[in-house]
């Protein structure tokens, strides 16, 4: 029997550790009910803790993948994680203005949980002005949005973001106020705040908590959901990831992203 699978393009790094990149996507994805096809920005050698290293693939192949797959199926949903650096980005544009219909997530992974930085300011600066006006909902953390606009409050970033082109800010807060046992998201749309979310604390550091937030907006966004729902609902199913993380190495949780497997 067949059924209908939305397919979502992931373009993402290659986490060997498993615990985010292209593999959080997947299986992000795969708890959604969607099918996963992906393109590779940068192998990557990390662990539980930290990213140690990038090597990023180069644009012309990053350009010939995404255009094959986009030749022989309908994509309902792109997501967007690391980038690498700005030459990725560029290419990643220019797709993008190919087929300026499909909604586009963009998790900006400019800093690794571990805290190594992954970005520079040219990829800062491409990412705000080619890359942004493309984007239909961004979700940065507090620093992320910090780092695109160098600016200290969130609500002045949130505003100078959507000011770039991008339709939707989440701003997600698990690293803002750490001594509150409540995490805040700020939702931003149309030159202004829309909604606070607030989340009770979970009491460890998770491997890959965004990518499972943006894959999540990407898959749900692809079965129809309008962005509002996409992004309430998004939430909901990343805190269910977290609230039952698992350790695999001296580091951070890894999110149980197929958790309903084993619910009742």
């Amino acid at each position: 029997m067949s059924q209908n699978y939305p397919i979502v393009l992931s373009f993402s790094g290659h986490d060997p550790s498993g615990g985010a990149g292209i593999q959080a996507d997947i299986e992000t994805l795969t708890s959604h009910h969607c099918h996963a096809v992906s393109v590779i920005t940068a192998l990557t050698e990390q662990d539980s803790s930290n990213v140690k290293t990038i090597y990023p693939q180069t644009p012309e192949n990053i350009i010939a993948q995404a255009q094959t797959l986009f030749n022989d199926m309908t994509i309902s949903a792109i997501k967007i994680g690391l980038l690498a650096d700005e030459k990725i980005a560029v290419a990643i544009a220019s797709i993008l203005k190919r087929y300026p219909d499909i909604p586009v997530i963009l998790d900006p992974v400019l800093v690794a949980g571990g805290g190594k930085s992954l970005s520079n300011q040219r990829l800062i600066k491409v990412i705000n002005e080619i890359l942004l006006p493309y984007i239909n909902i961004l979700t940065p953390n507090g620093n992320e949005a910090r780092l695109l606009t160098g600016l200290e409050c969130i609500n002045e970033s949130a505003l100078a973001l959507l000011d770039k082109g991008c339709d939707y800010v989440l701003v997600t807060g698990a690293d803002e106020n750490l001594e509150s046992k409540i995490v805040t998201n700020q939702l931003f749309h149309q030159q202004q705040w829309l909604e606070n979310f607030n989340w009770d604390r979970l009491p460890y550091h998770y491997h890959g908590s965004g990518c499972t937030l943006a894959s999540s907006i990407a898959g749900l966004t692809a079965h129809g959901l309008d962005p509002v729902a996409a992004i309430i609902e998004a939430q909901n199913y990343t805190w269910n990831t977290l609230d039952v993380a698992y350790k695999t190495g001296i580091g951070q949780y890894n999110p149980k992203r197929l958790f309903w497997m084993e619910a009742g």
